[in-house]
């Protein structure tokens, strides 16, 4: 079946059709990693996007019911060049195209996806429309045209849980796959807030000693405060995160009372609450292979990446933050630790899936920070 690819600026693409017919709009954005389309589907950061990847061969080794980082995927629609329709891996129970369509995703192939890269690249990222009902371009763009952008959106209210639940699952082992953890062993309370959390975030925690409960992004700072928490971790999520005033205001009431670590949207948001600003980057980091280095430490990380929108480092306060990491491609802030209340962030993915696990120390950086202050 035909499928179209339009952008609002009016550039278009013609392929065929890959997982269910229908219409979408999205910003198409583009993400530059080899392998974990599993993870990047299912991860709600991507929530309002239509997201190309680079690599020109996606489904090579299928789909399983491990891999994914949500109860579901989340992005608008997904591009690729060539989808293989005979995946080959042990673990595989399902091709790319059955699972899009048993999860209701609109996607394209067969365009030419390099191409579109560098017209992002160019132009940056824009609204666009993937459509297998109207083919006409012309339409297609006005469509496009017409769709609300990511900036000034609150996204979270459409990905976060309804209510509080608690998360026992540890990390993957090959030989025995998830295991579950005895929360009753647990050394360190934790409070999540759920602005589109990957489960390897908790997994993480929970294998490190933590008992974590995971909130709605609306729970106020006195709710949290009462489940008595050694940290808060604030975690990933989708768009802009200047909209996300009662966040804000939740962590600024938390900042000092108990240790906080965020990871991506949380780095952003923690760089607002303590005075900073963000703005939209013209094409994002989305990746495996972002080169972040650690000023205290002196060494070069090599991150997985997700987001639109950075902190403008001339924002923050020199006398309240520290930058502690930042992009070795753009000098984009990375990282940031307060002066004097026991919180960090950093905006990229220490849990990886997918991605190298350079940063994985970060966790255990918070449970020194909770061990600390406990």
């Amino acid at each position: 079946m035909k499928a179209v690819l339009a952008l609002a600026d009016g550039k278009y693409f013609v392929g065929t059709s890959l997982g269910v017919a229908g219409e979408v709009t999205g910003e198409v954005v583009f993400n530059t990693s080899m392998t974990g389309y599993q993870e990047i589907l299912t991860d709600p950061s991507y929530h309002g996007e239509i997201v190309t990847m680079t690599y020109p061969q996606i489904g090579n080794y299928g789909i399983n019911d491990e891999d994914v980082e949500s109860s579901k995927p989340h992005l608008s629609g997904f591009v690729v060049r060539e989808a293989c329709p005979f995946p080959s891996n042990f673990r595989s129970q399902m091709t790319l195209d059955t699972y899009l369509k048993q999860n209701n995703i609109v996607a394209i192939e067969g365009i030419d996806t390099r191409a579109l890269v560098r017209h992002i690249r160019t132009t940056g990222a824009q609204t666009g429309v993937i459509s297998t009902i109207d083919t006409d371009p012309h339409s297609l763009t006005k469509k496009a045209q017409a769709a609300p952008g990511l900036v000034g959106r609150d996204l979270v209210r459409e990905v976060t849980c309804d209510a509080p639940y608690q998360f026992h699952q540890g990390l993957w082992d090959l030989a025995t796959g998830y295991t579950e953890v005895d929360p009753a062993a647990a050394q360190y309370q934790v409070v999540a807030f759920d602005f589109g959390i990957k489960r390897n975030i908790l997994r993480n925690l929970t294998s490190r000693g933590c008992k974590v409960t995971v909130v709605p992004a609306a729970t106020r700072a006195a709710e949290v405060l009462k489940l008595h928490p050694d940290g808060v971790f604030l975690s990933n999520g989708p768009g802009d995160p200047e909209p996300l005033y009662y966040v804000q205001e939740t962590i600024r009431e938390l900042l000092g009372k108990v240790p906080i670590f965020g990871i991506c949207l949380g780095h952003q948001l923690l760089s607002i609450a303590c005075g900073g600003q963000t703005y939209k980057l013209k094409f994002g980091h989305r990746g495996g292979n972002q080169p972040v280095l650690n000023c205290q430490r002196q060494q070069v990380e090599i991150t997985s990446q997700n987001h639109g929108f950075a902190v403008d480092a001339r924002t923050l306060k020199a006398d309240m933050v520290k930058v502690t990491h930042f992009n070795l491609n753009d000098q984009t802030v990375e990282g940031i630790t307060h002066l004097e209340y026991p919180a960090f962030s950093v905006q990229y993915h220490p849990e990886a899936s997918p991605g190298p696990h350079d940063a994985a120390y970060l966790f255990d950086q918070f449970i020194a920070m909770m061990q600390e202050h406990k």
